[in-house]
């Protein structure tokens, strides 16, 4: 037992081998990040580097424009999936595993491959610099559907059936009985999509022409091209933004591990 933890522990360090060397160099300004060997912890800590990229870059606007976008890819996300989820889980309809089949069919398919069909929809829905459409073509995602059907499945039919009874709809079945059962299938559909709609900076770049709209990973991808040599500053900027995200993850473990093994479960 105690080699496996020391291996382990090794792996662990070696995994987060980049993030200390990205951590090391925000904290050392003007360090030559090439030198041999790398620094994987800081010699000396300075915070000049923050200090200086948070008063070049408009971080609160930054920070604001991706809580926005991330919240409403949250929030569709959430919805779809268990209202999508539901009845795939739930009912008995002609063509109800032909359907899901499909759906998991299409996550063979490279999602940059659809990137010009999203643009010219959100183009031809007038929505182009705006947040909304940046958000909807990820707005519902095959693999969170998959996950909450899972879920779904390993809640007890009796459940739904004293629903019936009552004579409850299914809407409120749904709401009211099935869904605070599924609170960890959801906690780990809401972990995902935050990381995934916080670090997204390809698609807003292609969507918003306004660069006040851009959400942090565009606006420190525009960073990086103005100032490319100046590593301090990019990597102060990106530990500011992976910041959010570690403390997201850090309080919503336990939720992610009970909703991969319901969903695993099911």
């Amino acid at each position: 037992m105690a080699v496996t933890y020391f291996f382990l522990i090794l792996l662990a360090i070696f995994m987060m081998g980049p993030f200390l060397w990205l951590l090391s160099v925000s904290l050392m300004p003007g360090r030559n990040v090439f030198a041999t060997p790398p620094a994987i912890f800081p010699t000396f800590i300075d915070f000049d580097n923050y200090v200086q990229v948070w008063a070049f870059l408009n971080f609160p606007r930054y920070i604001l424009n991706t809580v926005i976008i991330t919240a409403l890819g949250v929030v569709f996300n959430i919805v779809l999936a268990c209202m999508t989820g539901y009845p795939l889980a739930v009912f008995r309809f002609k063509g109800r595993n032909f359907i899901f089949v499909t759906m998991i069919a299409t996550m063979i398919i490279p999602s940059s491959t659809a990137m010009i069909v999203h643009y010219l929809t959100i183009q031809e829905l007038h929505l182009m610099n705006t947040y909304l459409g940046v958000v909807l073509p990820a707005a519902v995602s095959v693999f969170n559907i998959f996950l909450m059907r899972q879920t779904f499945i390993g809640i007890p039919i009796d459940v739904r059936d004293s629903g019936k009874i009552d004579g409850a709809s299914e809407f409120r079945i749904w709401w009211q009985l099935i869904l605070p059962l599924v609170k960890p299938g959801i906690a780990v559909i809401a972990l995902l999509e935050v990381m995934s709609f916080w670090n997204s900076f390809l698609w807003p770049i292609v969507i918003l022409e306004d660069t006040n709209k851009y959400p942090l990973s565009s606006a420190l991808t525009y960073l990086n091209g103005q100032f490319s040599y100046n590593f301090g500053w990019i990597a102060a900027g990106t530990m500011i933004s992976v910041i959010p995200i570690i403390l997201v993850f850090l309080f919503t473990q336990r939720y992610y591990m009970e909703g991969i093994a319901g969903a695993v479960k099911g």
